[in-house]
């Protein structure tokens, strides 16, 4: 038995910030090839709709909840945005210097990172990776003002919609986050890392949004000891053996 202790030192957890944008368009086979940085990112607001219960009546009384069907949706907000997000928005160049609106809007994938802190670290604490999947972006207002004696940079802002992925074993969603914390203190950062060097990109490969099945791999992959033929090492009753790397 214990009592409750409440705001113990290190356990003041507190989430801000957004940093790390990138967008990866889609291409023809569903796939997001492609890694581009989002400079002036500013915000992003996730807004899950649905999840709404209907209640069921019998025999008089309240016999049950059920709950309508849940679609992740966000606000993208940012200063500015890749050249190559134009055709997300629904732009095309029709020639050099010329642009049209109200075009065929790509999918798109999106990842932004958070930050996580507490009392004793600060901001250095710990982070989460953000991975959105299947994002479509609804057309926005632009708001543009006279420059005056207190001049703001105009914010831009779009809002998206998403159709969720299949995973084995649970239900179709869109949106994915990796968890610092969680990853060093089960002592597999080195699952963490390998992710994101497919997220961000390497001196010898190019970035990329991998989907769940490649993320499952990676974990497999990293997170027990392989023998130099590349099959996992196994100790005296057949299970795989982990591979702890906390830093």
């Amino acid at each position: 038995m214990s009592k409750l202790v409440w705001d113990k030192t290190g356990e003041r957890f507190y989430e801000t910030g957004i940093k790390k944008g990138v967008f990866y368009p889609i291409d023809k086979t569903g796939a997001y090839p492609t890694g581009i940085v989002w400079n002036g990112l500013t915000a992003v607001t996730e807004s899950p709709e649905g999840a709404e219960p209907t209640a069921i009546y019998a025999n008089d009384i309240k016999y049950l909840n059920l709950l309508s069907a849940e679609e992740f949706k966000a606000t993208i907000e940012a200063y500015s945005c890749p050249d190559e997000f134009q055709e997300c928005d629904g732009i095309v160049e029709i020639a050099t210097g010329i642009t049209i609106s109200q075009q065929r809007r790509k999918m798109f994938g999106f990842a932004y990172t958070t930050t996580l802190g507490n009392d004793t670290d600060g901001n250095d604490f710990a982070y989460k990776t953000h991975l959105i999947y299947g994002a479509l972006a609804s057309p926005s207002d632009k708001s543009y003002q006279t420059i005056n004696d207190s001049p703001e940079p105009i914010t831009k802002s779009w809002e998206i919609s998403t159709t969720p992925i299949e995973i084995s074993g649970y239900k179709p969603t869109a949106t994915f986050v990796l968890d610092s914390l969680e990853f060093k203190k089960a002592g597999i950062v080195n699952v963490l890392k390998a992710i994101e060097e497919k997220l961000y990109g390497t001196e010898n490969a190019d970035p990329y949004l991998p989907d769940v099945t490649e993320i499952l791999e990676v974990y497999e992959t990293e997170v027990y000891l392989l023998d130099s033929n590349g099959d996992f090492i196994l100790d005296s009753d057949g299970n795989k053996i982990q591979s702890v790397v906390y830093e």
